[in-house]
């Protein structure tokens, strides 16, 4: 049987590219894989632990190159009677930004800011901001961007695609909820 050398730099480079797949984005966003300086063990320990600890919550719908989660747009705003009415996504903006829950959340005005930094669990999306429809076919996390959306019983859900909303508005939307439910809890649990 042959067995294969590898070197310290090749090792360094596969953990770098294993980490970077776990590791939140303001900590890993920068380091490439040409650097001028070794990765010390130490460094390596250190970066190793804060990945663990960055996923230990519920998976949240990231930009992978920004981390800004849903698109960039308001999360309270969603809730606000003319924004439902009208079926309005505010844009948020970078001035009005929070770091929560490993993601970036944009608001458009302080007052949303505020309420958001005060009871975040009562505005963030349902699933982490992933698909609600793509959950409920059992097809697991898909990103969005925010701009298909619905309100049920005042918890936000987002959807990949305007079908997917349209199959909730049209079908029955608590039996749907119900099967996301069951492929949420199960993702959260193996994480």
């Amino acid at each position: 049987m042959q067995t294969k050398q590898y070197n310290r730099s090749m090792v360094m480079k596969s953990l770098i590219l294993s980490l970077k797949q776990h590791m939140p984005w303001w900590i890993m966003g920068r380091m490439t894989l040409a650097t001028s300086r070794p990765i010390t063990p130490a460094l390596f320990l250190v970066l190793l632990v804060a990945s663990f600890g960055a996923h230990a919550g519920e998976p949240i719908s990231v930009s992978k190159w920004s981390g800004v989660t849903i698109g960039g747009h308001d999360t309270v705003a969603y809730h606000q009677p003319d924004n439902i009415a009208e079926h309005r996504a505010d844009e948020g903006s970078k001035k009005l930004a929070v770091e929560w829950g490993g993601a970036v959340w944009r608001f458009s005005n302080e007052t949303n800011r505020t309420l958001f930094e005060a009871d975040p669990e009562r505005y963030r999306p349902a699933y982490g901001g992933h698909c609600a429809n793509a959950l409920s076919l059992g097809e697991g996390l898909i990103r969005t961007d925010g701009a298909t959306w619905e309100i049920y019983e005042d918890q936000l859900y987002v959807f990949y695609a305007p079908r997917g909303r349209t199959r909730w508005n049209d079908g029955n939307w608590k039996s749907y909820k119900v099967d996301a439910d069951q492929a949420w809890q199960a993702i959260v649990a193996a994480q």
